[in-house]
């Protein structure tokens, strides 16, 4: 594991999954506030699933969803990251930003830190082009986010997401974009500084 390359950021530490994750990421995952937007909560296996998948991400492609760690308290937070996305979606392969955080940590600017650092990550040290988000239309605190980090709505982008069914309240799904270039104007100049460690 990759472990010395970990994200660090004035609040946040960007880390490789471990075991005792699992217990409070499915206590965030069952919060009916954090799933809101989501087909449902993670069971225990589906943490350990999911734990697996990112972790195996970082290691081929050097970033995933990393658990983020409080450094105040070193209480597991949520996650927030750069993924390797090669599924069914129109405009895969790509790479996607995305965080999920317990809600009692929401409001704080948490999602935001962490998720410049992540894309500042990808487009200083792994050299990426772009870097995509998307969410449903009604998930407005993450579409700030979104905002927030200088992405870019590509409304010509938005699709339904090919892992829930036709219909599903949650298919249709909005798109935004960051490139590199807009990066070294919007993302580096708000954020804290990146160290890696």
């Amino acid at each position: 594991m990759k472990g010395r390359n970990m994200l660090e950021t004035e609040r946040l530490l960007l880390r490789p999954w471990r075991a005792g994750d699992v217990a409070p990421f499915v206590a965030i995952s069952a919060d009916p506030a954090v799933t809101e937007f989501l087909p449902g909560p993670l069971s225990a296996d589906e943490a350990r699933a999911l734990f697996t998948r990112q972790n195996a991400l970082y290691e081929l492609y050097g970033t995933c969803y990393f658990a983020a760690q409080l450094k105040a308290t070193d209480e597991l937070v949520g996650f927030v990251g750069v993924k390797y996305v090669d599924a069914m979606l129109p405009f895969a392969p790509c790479y996607e930003v995305g965080w999920r955080l317990g809600s009692q940590w929401w409001g704080a600017g948490l999602a935001t830190e962490g998720a410049r650092a992540a894309l500042r990550h990808g487009f200083d040290k792994l050299g990426l082009d772009e870097i995509v988000s998307f969410t449903v239309p009604a998930n407005v605190r993450s579409r700030r986010v979104m905002e927030r980090l200088g992405m870019v709505r590509d409304v010509a982008g938005d699709f339904d997401h090919p892992a829930l069914p036709a219909g599903h309240a949650l298919a249709r799904h909005v798109l935004y974009r960051l490139g590199c270039a807009r990066s070294s104007g919007s993302v580096p100049a708000q954020g804290p500084t990146l160290k890696l460690r």
